[in-house]
């Protein structure tokens, strides 16, 4: 407890703020780039999917050479919908990503985990990751995914397991607070599970329901101050990435006001008091 007359300063983490493209949709990439040099983004995440220029690392570089805006990550196309994005082998999307990130100046390659009837993939994708690793400065971190509830029961879409956190260490770590809500997870226990390894966050928040949310920060009962005030008082040098959904927004003013309060409270959180 401060006593009287004592002045104590906080201190400011030294993490970058960035912005998830797919935080647009149904927009395009270019507005993320667009949007981000707007609102005071130190940067963007780029998602890779369906939209052509996201899938072109020259298209993109233009892109941030044109909005002055730094491309910080590229997260792989690992979902779904993305499964014949630049090919259908999951190894060569995580070589391609790590192309675009050697290009591009990104630090991170965000990856999912394997889907679970992608077996060969899965039996070596512990070791594959580690490769790649040390065959280049990028940060492959695996993200944390959630379990699917069918008739009362959870059912894992992912191999070994969607809680990434639980297994063998990886070397990289991806927090995702949307998806902590999404399998009930308790975020602070993960984050301290992931300790010094994770070296990227997914802010978003939800409510817990079986479906991924992504809500803007503070609208849901996931802990996203606690955890940005933590990883201040770690000094964290990795991204803080707002990935939130925008797609029921009215008009490209509102999805601004999303984006714009999303900033705002990650700025607002990543401090940190003196120990």
């Amino acid at each position: 407890m401060m006593q009287a007359g004592e002045s104590r300063s906080l201190r400011t983490s030294r993490a970058k703020v960035g912005l998830s493209t797919a935080s647009v949709y149904p927009e395009s990439t270019a507005v993320a780039f667009e949007l981000a040099a707007k609102l005071g983004y130190d940067g963007v995440e780029v998602m890779v999917w369906t939209d052509p220029i996201s899938q072109d690392a020259y298209a993109l570089q233009r892109l941030s050479q044109h909005y002055g805006v730094a491309i910080l990550a590229i997260h792989a196309p690992c979902l779904i919908i993305t499964q014949r994005v630049w090919t259908t082998d999951p190894w060569t999307k995580l070589q391609k990503a790590q192309f675009a990130a050697e290009l591009l100046g990104a630090q991170t390659v965000v990856v999912h985990p394997p889907f679970r009837w992608q077996r060969d993939y899965a039996r070596s994708f512990r070791k594959g990751v580690q490769r790649l690793s040390q065959e280049t400065d990028i940060r492959f971190a695996v993200e944390n995914m959630f379990p699917l509830r069918v008739r009362g029961r959870e059912v894992s879409a992912y191999q070994p397991s969607w809680d990434v956190a639980a297994e063998e260490p990886y070397r990289d770590y991806t927090l995702d607070l949307s998806h902590a809500a999404v399998s009930h997870s308790d975020s602070l226990a993960m984050l301290d599970a992931m300790g010094d390894r994770l070296s990227h966050l997914h802010v978003a928040d939800g409510t817990g329901l079986p479906k991924d949310e992504h809500l803007v920060p503070g609208r849901g009962d996931q802990p996203c101050a606690d955890v940005l005030e933590r990883l201040a008082q770690r000094d964290y040098d990795g991204h803080v990435i707002v990935e939130i959904n925008t797609r029921r927004a009215l008009d490209r003013a509102e999805r601004e006001r999303d984006l714009a309060e999303a900033l705002a409270f990650c700025r607002l959180h990543l401090v940190a008091a003196p120990r």
